[in-house]
């Protein structure tokens, strides 16, 4: 039994009740690249990403992962302290690499004696039989987590945003980590071009079907130098309001199992990049107001705000 600090199935409240006390993420680079990049599959990588590869905020590549932690860690402990870390390999894809690579920076991570737990971003058709089993042996030493991103399940949308995947590919995935004891996080993007709140609906429903542990609700940014800005600044599309944001964001928390922890709600766009919604970079004022909203539903309702699970 534990109690949750927020109407929904938090992360902080997760890490809280498994850990003893708050952890933070550190985000750091493997130094790799992703098929989408090197010609593999596409050269442009996905529609929607960035140079650093979703890795803006992560760590210098040319440090070693020792001091990469190292120096995400002072960074941090000058705000707060806090001595417990989640060492987040970022950047492109981070199984996208030799088995000699992968097994020397990981080990290299879940050895550090303040971390106590590797959470890992890839892809779905980067998921070798090799490399899978590596991260099930970790898996024994500290938790592992894979985070998976999906962004939706709906082919159109998939190929407009050069997933380069198919969906079969993504729960096939899935299926195999939870057969090695490897919790699994899904990324999924709110706000794609042409996708509809049912759309994004369509999405949730299939993830509660899947043995998935974790999620990301991604609110769509525009970044500079993307072809997604390209496309946005040409009239194609139009992103969220703050108010249509909120609106889809309660309803997706209301659908997703509770089983499920909630791992991001809006997520952060580069200040030096972000082109649209230049409302997301009050993220705090977003999640208060969210907090502020679902409590007085749940209140309404006849339950209560912190309740035991």
């Amino acid at each position: 039994m534990r109690w949750l600090d927020k109407p929904y199935n938090s992360l902080h409240a997760m890490l809280l009740e498994r850990f003893g006390e708050k952890v933070y993420k550190l985000s750091l680079n493997g130094g790799m690249t992703c098929p989408n990049r090197d010609g593999t599959l596409d050269t442009r990588g996905c529609i929607f990403c960035s140079a650093g590869g979703s890795g803006d905020f992560a760590a210098d590549s040319a440090l070693s992962i020792t001091a990469q932690i190292e120096q995400q860690k002072a960074i941090l402990q000058r705000k707060r302290p806090v001595g417990k870390f989640i060492a987040y390999f970022q950047a492109y894809t981070n199984t996208y690499g030799t088995l000699e690579h992968l097994r020397s920076i990981f080990t290299e991570a879940i050895s550090h004696p303040d971390i106590i737990a590797l959470s890992i971003g890839t892809r779905p058709d980067c998921l070798e039989t090799e490399v899978i089993a590596l991260l099930s042996k970790l898996n024994q030493q500290k938790p592992i987590w894979v985070e998976l991103g999906l962004q939706t399940i709906h082919p159109k949308t998939a190929t407009y945003i050069r997933r380069g995947y198919p969906l079969e590919c993504f729960r096939d995935a899935v299926l195999t980590l939870q057969e090695e004891g490897i919790d699994v996080i899904a990324h999924t993007i709110l706000g794609l071009p042409n996708e509809t709140n049912d759309d994004v609906l369509a999405t949730i429903a299939y993830l509660n079907e899947l043995p998935i542990q974790g999620i990301k609700l991604q609110l769509l940014h525009v970044l500079k130098n993307t072809d997604l800005a390209t496309d946005y600044e040409a009239g194609n599309f139009q992103v969220f309001t703050m108010e249509e944001y909120l609106s889809l964001l309660i309803t997706c928390l209301e659908q997703l199992s509770p089983k499920i922890v909630i791992h991001r709600l809006t997520g952060d766009g580069p200040k030096d990049l972000l082109i649209a919604p230049t409302w997301s970079s009050a993220k705090r004022s977003l999640l208060n107001e969210l907090h502020r909203r679902m409590q007085i539903q749940d209140t309404w309702q006849g339950r209560l705000y912190r309740k035991e699970v």
